[in-house]
């Protein structure tokens, strides 16, 4: 008889783990409250780095996990994955690839290279990942695989599915904070701009306050951005008209053309993502798979393969 697990979150995080649950034979159904566009998910600008994600001896091999995925994605363009060139810049003085990143093709960029509100910076080949395109591919691939999608209400306690269910796997993301309860988690809201899309060949990301980044995609670009610990979801279109602002200064690009806002909150977490077993109230067992911050995409294989791991030691 198979195995039923019930994945709470239908964000990247949980589609994922239900999609390996669903393809190793689990009965799977993912129960949210948010579903596809709506989700924070949704609102990311999806490009493969571990960014905003605390500290953890697991974030770089859960990445390189997920590295892998992406790259075999890439070869189908209905997946919405794709390589671009990824420049990173500092306002501040040189900066040189992290260390996990020697194995790609990291390079120093030239003085010419460099756009004059920066003064140092390096180049990386990415994974990017276009939202809708790619969350409404993990949709289609878990139903494909007998999954089920399901639109449920707010969950008060992961106990209150221990009776229906052989294993919980939490990836609520931000909600996590009161379902788990876990008072280390905060929201780090992110807004973006989406403008018409630019001739730009390369995504831009400079981490020094203020936060900037220009991610081009097939049809726009994203425009980004804000780090700040805060639950609102509603778009500032004062926040929305310094980011345009600071793109093009950096760019030095025309002005450019707005189509719709986006806010999402990054689950961050003090101690570092949590991908760890608990026992529930009624004597069921629940993974935990939340606090990837701004690295949701980048671990997002990576973790679903260490709950899956996890629940096949415990079932």
């Amino acid at each position: 008889m198979k195995r039923s697990v019930a994945i709470v979150g239908a964000g990247v995080s949980g589609l994922t783990s239900a999609i390996l649950f669903a393809e190793n034979g689990f009965e799977t159904a993912v129960l949210a409250e948010e579903i596809g566009d709506e989700t924070n998910s949704a609102a990311a600008g999806a490009i493969w780095y571990p960014y905003d994600v605390g500290p953890g001896a697991e974030v770089v091999p859960w990445a390189l996990i997920s590295y892998g995925r992406f790259l075999e994605l890439a070869r189908d363009p209905q997946t919405g994955v794709s390589l671009v060139e990824l420049r990173v810049f500092s306002r501040t003085g040189p900066i040189m690839p992290p260390e996990w990143a020697q194995p790609f093709a990291t390079r120093a960029l030239e003085a010419g290279e460099i756009p004059a509100a920066f003064v140092g910076g390096f180049s990386i080949r990415v994974p990017l990942i276009e939202t809708t395109k790619y969350l409404a591919y993990l949709k289609s691939r878990l139903t494909n695989a007998g999954g089920l999608i399901t639109r449920a209400v707010r969950f008060n306690d992961l106990s209150e599915l221990g009776n229906s269910f052989d294993l919980v796997v939490n990836c609520a993301g931000v909600g996590a904070r009161e379902l788990a309860p876990d008072p280390e988690l905060e929201p780090h809201r992110g807004q973006v701009a989406i403008v018409e899309k630019l001739d730009l060949s390369y995504a831009v990301v400079c981490d020094d306050p203020p936060l900037m980044y220009a991610i081009p995609r097939s049809a726009d670009c994203v425009f980004g951005g804000t780090n700040d610990i805060s639950e609102d979801r509603q778009p500032d279109p004062t926040q929305t008209a310094r980011i345009i602002k600071e793109c093009e200064r950096v760019l030095e690009s025309s002005k450019a053309v707005l189509l719709r806002e986006r806010v999402g909150l990054r689950p961050c977490r003090k101690s570092g993502v949590r991908v760890a077993a608990e026992k529930l109230g009624d004597g069921g067992t629940v993974i935990h798979n939340y606090g990837h911050g701004g690295a949701g995409f980048t671990l997002s294989w990576g973790c679903a393969q260490t709950v899956l791991e996890l629940a096949r030691g415990f079932l």
